[in-house]
């Protein structure tokens, strides 16, 4: 006969899939959101109530990143090497290569549109984030990206997606510390 158990039941500890001698924080168990790999070294997930608002705020981010760093190479690239510039009846408006500079450049009604274009964009999106749905899904898969994918794919396409976003928010930075502090060309 086994003598009975007098230990209490203690909670093994998850550890980090990305770093596997951390613990993993409580909120991220590894299988509630896409692209959750235990990774929190700063303990940001147990000051949020809900990570929901956390999952939004980093694919946006991670979206305009992804913008960002192709409109910053395509501007200094571009086609044939020359670069590629929007047509504009102001001759050079629009040639600068220095992204913190071009927003100088291109003058208060060009900043205006696109302040006055993100506002719609997040007034459009403003309740999505607290709502019912996906993360991220403000209904707008003109491509049918997921159609007739089963729940697995669609899974593994959303977990592409945001760790692209977070390999974008760190090119992004990188480009933003070469530009500002070095003011070298980013792929020169």
């Amino acid at each position: 006969r086994a003598p009975a158990s007098t230990s209490t039941s203690t909670s093994l500890s998850v550890t980090s899939k990305s770093i596997p001698f951390l613990e993993a924080p409580s909120k991220l168990d590894g299988t509630s959101m896409v692209g959750d790999y235990g990774f929190d070294p700063m303990g940001l997930s147990e000051i949020q109530a809900d990570l929901k608002y956390a999952r939004w705020a980093e694919l946006k981010h991670g979206r305009i990143c992804m913008l960002a760093i192709v409109g910053m190479v395509t501007q200094e690239y571009g086609p044939f090497g020359s670069g590629w510039h929007l047509p504009s009846p102001h001759p050079g408006q629009f040639e600068e290569l220095d992204p913190f500079a071009a927003v100088a450049r291109v003058g208060f009604e060009g900043n205006a549109q696109i302040f006055l274009a993100i506002a719609a964009l997040e007034l459009t999106s403003f309740n999505r984030h607290y709502g019912e749905g996906t993360e991220g899904d403000i209904g707008w898969d003109f491509l049918g990206l997921l159609e007739g994918k089963t729940e697995e794919q669609r899974r593994r396409t959303m977990e592409q997606e945001i760790v692209h976003c977070r390999l974008a928010m760190v090119a992004f930075t990188g480009a933003a510390v070469q530009t500002l502090i070095f003011h070298e060309p980013l792929l020169g």
